[in-house]
């Protein structure tokens, strides 16, 4: 077994630095410049005090409108993440630089998606508002309160965080059939794929680095993992909703987050020199994902037995203690 020599965070950054720089040179040769306003269709606008929102107004269906609405929310949190990575990576140097790019690319995604919303009459624009200063106020923190994540522990949330986000805006946008929609939720989509390609690398560098303590972090975070979407009010109705559309659920978090991250990419089955510690974690994962993946089976097969209209709910910290 590897010998158990904690890597303080600062080391670890610096460690860490010719992964990101190479990350970052990366992907800035694969971002193109794009602007919220070319996606919104600003002609059909109308004046909401001469013609308060109506039900009758909205395109969508309720689900559409639901889902579209966390996802609005949940990228509107955007000062809590920029504030989790600024404690975690520091604002000096390369790591500063990622962090303030990293959160200027993320703005775009809630101003082009409350633009859309609100000049399409999609949703309410009121209890929208009322959302977001709701969300804003209580604010999300990918940690327990006082407490800071460290670099690894970051890296692993953040890899999974970025690609369920890209899946969940990719299927709402498919789910509603509106074209314009699509377009603009793939285009966000994209920005959060190669957000998900920069931390998804790191992780791979941090287990060349440090096997043993990123095993512990990836343990840490696969089993405690939630989307940020948890503070959002009524966020539990509303991931039912999402859920029985088949938007995000357990089986797609199990089948196409978790599984592909750990085991495509950072190939942790194959990791050597490991501590006693860092084994029992990758056991840990495994006999955890055994447990989602049956609850997965077991949420489908009830769903399944109820036809259509029976409730799968979205995955949420609560299943993860069983």
């Amino acid at each position: 077994m590897g010998e158990n020599r904690p890597v303080p965070a600062d080391e670890m950054l610096r460690l860490l630095e010719p992964a990101l720089l190479r990350g970052m040179q990366r992907h800035l040769s694969a971002t193109t410049e794009w602007f919220p306003h070319e996606y919104v269709p600003y002609e059909v606008g109308r004046n909401y005090l001469q013609e308060p929102w109506e039900e009758t107004d909205s395109a969508l269906g309720i689900v559409s409108r639901t889902a579209l609405e966390v996802n609005l929310l949940t990228e509107d949190n955007l000062p809590y993440y920029h504030l989790a990575l600024w404690n975690m990576f520091g604002r000096g140097g390369a790591w500063g630089e990622w962090v303030r790019r990293w959160t200027a690319e993320e703005g775009r995604h809630a101003i082009v998606l409350r633009d859309y919303l609100t000049v399409t009459r999609g949703v309410d624009p009121v209890p929208l508002e009322r959302g977001r200063m709701d969300q804003v106020s209580r604010g999300y923190y990918p940690a327990a309160e006082g407490a800071t994540l460290d670099p690894l522990d970051g890296v692993v949330y953040t890899t999974l965080q970025e690609l369920a986000t890209r899946i969940a805006h990719r299927r709402t946008g498919t789910f509603t059939q509106d074209p314009l929609i699509e377009k603009l939720t793939a285009r966000i989509a994209t920005d959060e794929n190669l957000h998900y390609v920069f931390y998804r690398d790191l992780g791979k560098a941090a287990l060349q680095i440090a096997p043993s303590e990123m095993m512990l972090a990836i343990n840490r975070q696969v089993t405690g993992f939630a989307m940020p979407g948890l503070d959002i009010p009524e966020f539990k109705a509303k991931a039912i909703e999402i859920a029985k559309a088949g938007i995000y659920d357990l089986r797609i978090h199990h089948d196409e987050v978790v599984l592909p991250v750990l085991f495509t990419h950072w190939k942790i089955d194959q990791v050597t020199g490991l501590t006693d510690e860092a084994e029992q974690a990758r056991d840990g994962i495994t006999n955890y994902l055994a447990m989602l993946d049956a609850m997965a089976t077991h949420y489908e097969e009830k769903r399944a037995a109820r036809g259509p209209a029976s409730d799968q709910r979205l995955w949420t910290q609560e299943d993860s203690n069983p």
